[in-house]
């Protein structure tokens, strides 16, 4: 296959310090970094909420994986479109300003230098070349790219309706994840979700925001937002839960503060260097957006219905066996989520690449992403093996959850390097704005997974659910190896590659 025989032909040069792999870091790392810190503030609100008892810590469970998986649901499309179409745009954007237009007369680069020698060309053309160059000042600081407006106004009416039905449907919905009427994790549940609920359009807006920066190939930006709102959370945790003696409420209040502040910073950062406000309702991309958004919101039902499924067999096994699910699950995704870091950076840099036709830094990138990931990939297995049964005495002193917890262990240490791949050929097919096969294959992917899911969970209960994850991320990763693989699609031009 083109993809893999390249890819092996270059597995030298996966730490090669060139151009492509600095560019790719300086994305990938902060992006990582970002995507972690809402699981991790989710790990520490578990830690802090395990302190309470293993009923609350089941029940807060049930509650972030409906809340996660909802949120997955209204925030996956959108950042993944958003992400595509603004890197696309500002591409475009660049090639068109390549040559400097002032008035009707249009100057190569060359003449900007020409433009600030006022000692040399008198007062005159001084004040020209100032008012010319701060106008084009502005025009950087100020891009007008059409994609952002219409990923700020979607993410906004998004947000609303989550909020909306998370509020009114809490407790049907937690009834469907397996959470009886009668049971004690019913009460603790319904709190939390209800309040945390309040936070999802600041948490949608946000999410829309971050795919604007990624677009722009920022992911510090993200970085700096979020890491300040999830140390907000961190702090606010404990006050609000056990100076206040609010529980499992006070936290969901503190994780809602967080993301208001984050929504808050990344908005002001935003307006600085976008005209966030577009010119008229037509300069929108409804369509654009609703067509490939409706594509990955196939994509991530299939996707999320696996894992909401997994969550509500779990919690139909009892409080001890859903608050060890909830501890792995977390932990898997959280560290699974440095392997997405990469899939984010390859998707920016390709989305650029194709709107440029430079297919020959779109093969590289790919190839460069795929190697990062298998290494990475391979770490994490390694780390998870060797650490995760310490950590998690972090998260509670049940003996019994603890017992399930270091069974599941070599399934989530076993599988990162399957996550790492699966999570880059999404980004690689995102970038090549290939939203089509990656719904369609998702949804096939989904459909064999969720029967495995039922099948391996009533005959070998918790260990079937992780046999039947560890299937699942195969399967997406053939699904996403297979396109690239065989250059079909937006990759044909890999088959002319040596």
């Amino acid at each position: 296959m083109v993809c893999t025989y390249q890819s092996i032909r270059c597995i030298r040069n996966a730490f090669k310090k060139d151009e492509l792999g600095l560019e790719i870091a300086q994305i990938a790392l902060p992006a990582a970094l970002a995507l972690m810190a809402d699981p991790i503030a989710s790990l520490i609100d578990t830690a802090f909420i395990g302190r309470i008892g293993p009923v609350e810590l089941a029940a807060v469970g049930v509650s972030i994986a409906v809340f996660n998986q909802v949120s997955r649901v209204a925030i996956f499309p959108l950042v993944g479109v958003t992400t595509s179409f603004v890197a696309e745009e500002d591409a475009t954007t660049k090639m068109a300003d390549e040559e400097l237009e002032i008035g009707d007369i249009k100057f190569p680069n060359e003449i900007k230098e020409l433009l600030s020698d006022s000692d040399e060309t008198g007062h005159s053309l001084s004040f020209s070349a100032n008012i010319s160059t701060n106008s084009v000042k502005t025009e950087i600081e100020r891009k007008h790219i059409p994609s952002v407006s219409t990923a700020l106004v979607i993410g906004g009416i998004i947000g609303l309706l989550q909020t909306i039905l998370l509020v009114f449907g809490a407790r049907p919905i937690l009834n469907i994840m397996g959470v009886k009427p009668d049971s004690l994790m019913m009460t603790p549940a319904c709190q939390y979700l209800t309040l945390r609920s309040l936070g999802a359009p600041a948490t949608v807006l946000s999410m829309a925001m971050q795919g604007v920066f990624r677009g722009f190939k920022d992911t510090k930006t993200p970085l700096y937002a979020t890491v300040a709102g999830d140390a907000t959370n961190i702090i606010l945790d404990p006050i609000f839960m056990f100076v206040f003696k609010l529980g499992v409420s006070g936290a969901a209040i503190a994780h809602v503060i967080s993301q208001y502040l984050i929504a808050v910073i990344l908005l002001w950062r935003l307006l600085r260097r976008v005209e966030v406000l577009p010119p008229s309702i037509s300069d929108l991309q409804f369509h654009r957006f609703l067509k490939n958004g409706f594509l990955l919101l196939a994509r991530v039902i299939a996707v999320t219905f696996c894992i909401t499924m997994s969550a509500s067999i779990a919690a139909r096994m009892g409080s001890v066996t859903m608050a060890a699910f909830q501890i792995c699950l977390q932990v898997w995704l959280t560290i699974s989520l440095l392997s997405d870091g990469l899939a984010v950076a390859g998707q920016a840099i390709l989305a650029s690449a194709f709107a440029r036709r430079d297919y020959q830094k779109a093969a590289s990138t790919a190839s460069r992403v795929l190697q990062w990931g298998v290494i990475l990939g391979l770490f994490l297995c390694l780390f998870l093996g060797g650490g995760l049964q310490f950590m998690s005495k972090l998260f509670t002193n049940d003996a019994d959850v603890l017992h399930l917890i270091h069974i599941a262990i070599p399934f989530v240490a076993l599988s990162q390097p399957i996550n790492a791949l699966a999570f880059c050929f999404d980004g690689i097919n995102f970038g090549a704005s290939d939203f089509a096969y990656s719904a369609y294959s998702l949804v096939m992917v989904s459909i064999v997974s969720i029967i495995c899911i039922m099948f391996l969970s009533s005959s070998y209960g918790f260990i079937g659910l992780w046999m039947a994850l560890t299937i699942y991320m195969s399967l997406r990763m053939f699904a996403g190896f297979l396109r690239i693989g065989t250059g079909s699609g937006p990759w044909t031009f890999l088959q002319n590659f040596p």
